[in-house]
């Protein structure tokens, strides 16, 4: 069960919607797999609660804008390949995937990254998927109000990755899927999954 405090600090900032009511996380088995230990995706950490609590109402208003009347295999084709294209240009060693519901449909790793990069989007989607917002809200959240993802969260590290990067696709408010990037900082994994999901909504409006 989710820790009664847990989405204290989304409902401050007036999210409501479905969220899951349980946790379904990708990779199946692999759930109660130890998976071997890997870097922190480390960058600076903002300390001062009030900057947290303000990257937060960012993050959801985010989540608010990028939103589609429609998305297919061929949307996450289309927006797989650019997050490949901007990637390469800006020679960035990342692994990328789109999921739709249970299914990988698109799954690509660039020069540099690795099987472990793999494994970060496996736990940045399974954060998702659990609590119905981006890697990186959930991690920012815990922070606004000085708790930590990794003890407080009552979830197993090895499974479950708050670190930016993951972002739901919706669909008329919805969440139909997952895309994520993973080899960078995380707001930095975030920003490049933001960039490709607008670029996609305006060319689709």
């Amino acid at each position: 069960m989710r820790p009664a405090y847990a989405w204290a600090g989304l409902r401050r900032h007036g999210v409501r919607g479905s969220w899951p009511k349980r946790g379904l996380p990708y990779g199946g088995d692999s759930l109660n797999q130890r998976i071997r230990p890997q870097p922190p995706e480390k960058e600076p950490v903002m300390t001062d609660r009030h900057d947290e609590e303000a990257a937060l109402a960012t993050l959801l208003e985010q989540e608010r804008e990028i939103q589609f009347s429609a998305f297919t295999h061929a949307d996450a084709w289309t927006v797989g390949l650019h997050l490949v294209e901007l990637a390469s240009e800006r020679l960035h060693p990342v692994a990328i995937a789109i999921m739709l519901g249970d299914q990988r449909v698109f799954h690509a790793g660039l020069p540099g990254a690795s099987a472990d990069n793999d494994d970060w989007l496996e736990r940045k989607f399974r954060v998702v998927r659990r609590f119905g917002h981006s890697s990186l809200a959930v991690g920012t959240d815990f922070r606004s109000r000085g708790a930590n993802f990794d003890t407080d969260s009552r979830l197993d590290v090895a499974a479950f990755a708050a670190h930016g990067g993951a972002f739901p696709i919706r669909v008329n408010g919805m969440q139909v899927g997952v895309v994520g990037v993973s080899g960078l900082p995380q707001r930095d994994d975030h920003a490049l999954v933001i960039e490709a999901l607008i670029a996609h909504r305006d060319r689709a409006s």
